[in-house]
């Protein structure tokens, strides 16, 4: 039977073994036997023979019951992606729907642990390794057992989609490409941990239970190119070059491997797997680190940008919207903000260390707001420029969780630079325009005070008159030619400026109208110099900062 091989029946074939091991070990004893010399050298050259084909049994249960994990394996409900699509991970742009997104449909995937070995199987492994350590054949048992399950742990993690990358990868990806395949290495990073590592860890301690045998070495050996593959991706993205989103990436990482980090310990135990563990939670404060130093990195990003687009007509820039953006999506990783700042923070609490980042950033955009309003050459349209960009700094912050960490007295602040904005460009906009309507009269002490009706007797010239609203005219339809093409666009802020200017204007004209309008009114061509009625101005100052060239009406 020992000869002829287990034929389907392992568990009687090693029975057997224990039977002659036993007959060897009882005659071992019995040296006066007659015969017995010959007896144990032929009983042990047949354990020999039965320990090679019990080894090459070891092998094919390893072989047949090590295949790699399928993905749709390690879910309840598989979502609808390609895991292992190597279009997705490397290639960015096109536009994906959010369902599509591989990072948000592992997110809502409910996970299940595979079995990787049957435990009737388990069982015959650990009597066969049982056998094989007695028999003096450890390495063999070892190498065998580390060499399939190392290819089934490497292999599942292929197929799962994980790939080793480099800093140069990462640095060569568009910027969808890497966001999606941060998300989803934040979830492979839960499936190799939770459910491959931690599963390979139980089945070799399972195998070698109570056998004199290193299985920490053997399961560090097995682990160790798996484990430093899965890691190489949050390394390149660490150790990257800076630019603004990446202060999500890494919040991202490494909240994942905060979540983890007990469960690393407990696989990771013991100095041969001491080189893993190291690896893992280097990496891990590596992130936070970096995470802390991108805020920075922001900071000066905000500070030096060059760019000028839509400055032209006085509108909210990008950087705006950018940096506003930037700070709203901070508040999305709260949590992993916390767990940096204590992990590579400075003391304080999370709020008032969170506080300091975002007033640096907010003072970094409002400087640079001021030196790209020097580009103007109209400094009206600066004003209109720092008014608009600052207000929506402010209705951002009071409409955002931003508002109870910058607190009320920074809203406050800045509410009132946007009013002082508002009356410069009042002050450096109208009130040349204005003063073209102020016409000395003797007798009356300003523009708005009480006047007979007709003032040619009272040494008030129609020509001064003429002049007057010649100057008016022009000044308003160069003003209009313009600021019809500016740009508020926050309709309340639009009215509220309009109304304001339409406040200091329009009385002013008005009273000029009903001082002098009757000279006007006897002279040829009176529509040439009383071009607007008080109705027709008021209408035209509601159609200003809609950026509209002159002319064209809104749809």
């Amino acid at each position: 039977m020992l000869l002829w091989g287990p034929r389907g029946n392992l568990d009687g074939y090693l029975e057997a073994v224990d039977i002659l091991k036993g007959v060897v070990g009882f005659f071992s004893s019995k040296e006066n036997f007659k015969g017995v010399k010959i007896f144990l050298h032929q009983a042990n050259n047949l354990l020999s023979k039965a320990f090679l084909i019990i080894e090459g049994e070891f092998k094919q249960l390893l072989r047949t019951y090590s295949k790699p994990v399928e993905p749709d394996s390690l879910f309840v409900s598989p979502p609808k992606l390609q895991l292992a699509s190597k279009g997705d991970s490397e290639i960015g742009g096109g536009n994906r729907s959010q369902s599509e997104h591989p990072s948000k449909s592992l997110e809502t995937a409910i996970y299940r642990t595979p079995t990787l070995i049957p435990p009737e199987i388990l069982q015959l492994l650990h009597r066969i390794a049982q056998q094989l350590v007695q028999a003096g054949n450890q390495q063999s048992c070892y190498n065998i057992y580390r060499d399939a399950r190392s290819s089934a742990l490497e292999l599942s993690l292929q197929k799962l989609g994980v790939q080793h990358v480099s800093t140069d990868d990462v640095e060569r990806m568009q910027w969808l490409a890497l966001e999606a395949k941060t998300g989803d290495w934040t979830q492979f990073m839960r499936i190799a941990v939770k459910h491959l590592l931690a599963g390979e860890r139980k089945i070799c301690d399972q195998v070698f239970d109570c056998i004199s045998f290193n299985k920490d070495q053997c399961f560090a050996e097995l682990a160790r190119t798996g484990v430093l593959t899965l890691l190489s991706f949050g390394d390149a993205v660490a150790k990257s070059k800076s630019f603004p989103q990446k202060s999500f990436l890494l919040l991202e990482m490494y909240e994942v491997m905060y979540e983890l980090r007990s469960e690393v310990e407990v696989i990771f135990q013991g100095k041969f797997c001491s080189e893993m563990l190291e690896a893992t939670l280097g990496l891990m404060k590596r992130l936070a680190q970096t995470a802390q130093e991108s805020f920075l990195d922001y900071k000066e990003v905000v500070e030096s940008d060059t760019s000028n687009t839509n400055v032209q007509d006085g509108t909210v820039h990008t950087l705006t919207y950018n940096v506003i953006n930037y700070v709203n999506f901070l508040f999305d990783y709260q949590s992993a903000l916390k767990l940096v700042f204590q992990e590579y923070g400075t003391g304080g609490d999370t709020e008032s260390q969170l506080a300091v980042i975002l007033e640096s950033i907010m003072e970094a955009l409002q400087n640079n707001l001021d030196g790209k309003s020097k580009l103007y050459k109209d400094p009206a349209l600066m004003y209109i420029f720092l008014m608009n960009n600052i207000h929506y700094m402010v209705k951002s912050v009071r409409r955002s969780e931003a508002k109870d960490i910058l607190g009320d007295d920074w809203i406050q602040r800045h509410r009132r630079i946007v009013l002082q904005n508002a009356n410069h460009y009042k002050r450096v906009t109208w009130t040349n325009v204005v003063q073209t309507l102020s016409v000395p009269v003797p007798g009356v002490s300003s523009p708005g005070s009480s006047a007979p009706s007709d003032l040619s007797n009272i040494g008030v010239s129609r020509t001064i008159v003429k002049e007057r609203l010649k100057s008016f005219n022009m000044q308003f339809d160069e003003l209009r030619a313009k600021q019809y093409r500016w740009t508020i666009p926050d309709p309340q802020l639009q009215e509220t400026l309009r109304l304001a200017v339409a406040e200091v204007l329009l009385p002013a004209y008005r009273s000029f109208i009903n001082r002098f309008g009757n000279l006007i009114e006897q002279v040829k061509n009176p529509r040439k110099y009383l071009k607007y009625s008080p109705e027709q101005l008021e209408q035209l100052l509601g159609e200003f900062f809609g950026g509209q060239q002159l002319g064209e009406r809104k749809q």
